[in-house]
């Protein structure tokens, strides 16, 4: 039997985490997929309903969308050794009067800076959604999304911000349909690049 690495055993540690349970509307399922191997993080916002029931990060039609912008299909997408899944909060928050809950304030403070400790091979952050972008652009964070996206070479090397890949964004991407035509290029491109 293999030995437990360091991060392996982190991992255990935040699979059991309850720190917020009494603010949640199901039994606490953190949901994330780090790697110490990986050279792309996807830091969304929180699990919906079908990726709390599977457990499985982005195992949704948002999913598919942000698969569709990274050109890539579902087995390299969940090869843990080339991309690592780390949301903002890390358990489905419930639902909202306009969608599901933002993600819980307890999470990113709690897990991220540990689990980020073993991930040192990471060159590219997809910030993906409001709440990831708050939380790691701080105050270069813009004040719109939009906006924040739209500065999108401000953040790079490292960052990419990003809209949800979320089918409720349809109107959003047609308004702005730079961000297909000129970021989404120059995702693949880097992604590929990353993935070799």
């Amino acid at each position: 039997m293999p030995r437990l690495t360091k991060l392996d055993v982190l991992v255990k540690e935040v699979r059991a985490c309850t720190i917020c349970a009494k603010h949640l509307p199901f039994e606490p399922n953190p949901v994330v997929r780090p790697s110490s191997t990986a050279k792309i993080l996807l830091i969304g916002q929180a699990p919906g309903t079908r990726v709390h029931a599977t457990g499985i990060p982005w195992n949704d039609p948002s999913g598919d969308k942000l698969r569709e912008w990274m050109g890539i299909d579902r087995d390299l997408f969940y090869n843990n050794k080339k991309i690592a899944i780390m949301p903002t909060g890390f358990c489905y928050p419930g639902k909202g009067k306009s969608g599901d809950l933002p993600p819980r304030p307890e999470c990113a403070p709690t897990w991220h800076p540990r689990l980020m400790q073993h991930m040192r091979k990471i060159e590219l952050i997809l910030l993906i959604g409001q709440y990831a972008q708050k939380y790691y652009l701080n105050e270069s964070a813009k004040k719109t999304l939009t906006e924040t996206v739209h500065a999108w070479k401000q953040y790079a090397p490292l960052y990419l911000p990003m809209p949800h890949p979320s089918p409720r964004n349809k109107l959003w991407l047609k308004k702005n349909a730079w961000f297909e035509s000129d970021v989404v290029p120059m995702l693949q491109r880097k992604v590929k690049k990353l993935i070799r």
